[in-house]
C-alpha cells in the first residue's frame, strides 16, 4: 500500500493531472467529469482515469448527483507536500548553517 505523501507525488507527477486539478481549484463550482473532459483532447475513460488518481490522493472529492458525477478540488492535502518540504528546507538550512561556521572558523 502506497502512504500518503507516495500518492500525492504521484497524483501531481502528471501534467494532466495537474491540469484537472488546477481547473477544478478554480472552478467556481463542483465540475461534472463530462465538464472536465471537454477541456481535453483526451478521452473521457482518459481523463477518469486522471481523476481517479487525484481522488485516491485525496485531491478531489467525487460526488453523485442523479446520473452524473462531480468533482470538486481538495487543496488541504497537499500540506502533507508542503511538511514534506519543509523537513528538507530546514536539514539543509542547518547543513549550510553549518558549513558557514566552519568557513568562519578557517579564517
Amino acid at each position: 500500500m502506497q502512504d500518503k505523501i507516495t500518492k500525492l507525488f504521484k497524483a501531481i507527477a502528471d501534467p494532466t493531472r495537474r491540469e484537472i486539478f488546477h481547473a477544478l481549484i478554480f472552478a467556481t463550482s463542483a465540475l461534472s467529469i463530462t465538464q472536465i473532459s471537454n477541456q481535453f483532447d483526451i478521452t473521457r475513460q482518459g481523463v477518469t482515469k486522471h481523476i481517479k488518481t487525484l481522488e485516491e490522493a485525496g485531491l478531489i472529492i467525487i460526488y453523485a448527483q442523479g446520473r452524473e458525477r462531480f468533482c470538486n478540488a481538495n487543496p488541504k492535502e497537499l500540506q502533507e507536500i508542503n511538511k514534506w518540504l519543509k523537513f528538507y528546507e530546514q536539514f539543509w538550512d542547518n547543513k549550510l548553517g553549518d558549513l558557514d561556521n566552519y568557513l568562519d572558523n578557517k579564517t
